[in-house]
């Protein structure tokens, strides 16, 4: 069997403290986890699920909203309120 190496890297705690937990509720450790997850990898050669950007940040969309600051800049357009989802 191949020796045992630390990982180490950051991530949000936040982020950490949910993944524990659904970790936990899957009867699985963060460690083996990822190691399922390192294993698939290397395996596949591949990421085992699909990554993709949030279309907010699309050039098409920053574009959009690039024309509309220096329209409101200008003068033109009006300014709405943030309006928060509550549910």
């Amino acid at each position: 069997m191949a020796r045992s190496v630390n990982v180490n890297f950051r991530m949000d705690s936040d982020l950490k403290k949910n993944m524990e937990k659904v970790c936990m509720d899957m009867g699985l450790s963060m460690t083996a986890a990822f190691t399922i997850f390192a294993k698939t990898v290397t395996r596949e050669k591949r990421i085992p699920f699909e990554v993709s950007a949030d279309p907010f940040y699309s050039a098409s969309n920053m574009k959009h909203l690039q024309r509309a600051i220096a329209e409101l800049n200008a003068g033109k357009g009006v300014e709405h309120e943030i309006i928060e989802d509550k549910s």
